[in-house]
């Protein structure tokens, strides 16, 4: 029987220092060092030995959806709503209506944004 485990998430950026700063301000993320090469890839820690790679592409176009999304969980998503609204960021339900969360039918309550980027990230109380 095979066995993974999660390793990292890696997102094309338009602009890496950007992006980064977009992480560290929103997720409180915390960059660490890149140890797979001298690029100029920048490394963040998703905790627990996971990591989000940021690979600056500035001449890519970048074409995604919310289906394209990766998601996190927090014990505390209604600070995390206030710490976006002074963030002046958005967030929807999976419709897309605004400001609004949405409950699972198992409970779970979530919610979407997107970064700098367009990429979309899901965050609930799983």
């Amino acid at each position: 029987m095979l066995s993974f485990l999660l390793n990292h998430i890696a997102l094309s950026v338009k602009n890496v220092d950007e992006s980064v700063a977009f992480y560290k301000k929103v997720l409180h993320l915390k960059e660490i060092k890149n140890t797979a090469s001298n690029s100029k890839t920048r490394w963040l820690s998703l905790g627990e030995g996971k990591q989000l790679h940021l690979i600056p592409r500035p001449n890519l176009e970048i074409k995604t959806n919310k289906a394209v999304h990766f998601a996190l969980s927090t014990p505390t998503l209604v600070d995390f709503v206030k710490h976006l609204e002074s963030l002046e960021i958005d967030y929807s339900d999976w419709t897309n209506t605004v400001n609004k969360d949405y409950v699972r039918k198992d409970g779970i309550q979530q919610f979407y944004f997107q970064d700098l980027d367009g990429y979309w990230i899901e965050v609930n109380n799983a």
